[in-house]
């Protein structure tokens, strides 16, 4: 399991970050207050709160590499 603070400031990032976790077997969970979406989902990321960091979870088969692929979105504190 893999977790992190991640940013996804605009369109373009939301795309790219399901784009890049569909390729992948892991299971990616999103939480921002109290909801929580599915990675895979681009509506279910749309109804989060944006503008705030948003917690991620990674479990299962490929985590690490999927983090790795995903370090672009982590945000540095």
């Amino acid at each position: 399991m893999v977790t992190a603070k991640i940013a996804l400031p605009n369109v373009d990032e939301v795309k790219k970050f399901v784009d890049i976790v569909s390729k992948c077997p892991a299971h990616v969970e999103l939480v921002s207050g109290r909801y929580q979406v599915n990675g895979r989902s681009i509506m279910g990321i749309f109804s989060l709160d944006l503008s705030q960091p948003i917690q991620m979870t990674i479990h299962g088969e490929g985590s690490q590499q999927l983090a790795d692929e995903l370090s672009s979105f982590v945000v540095k504190d």
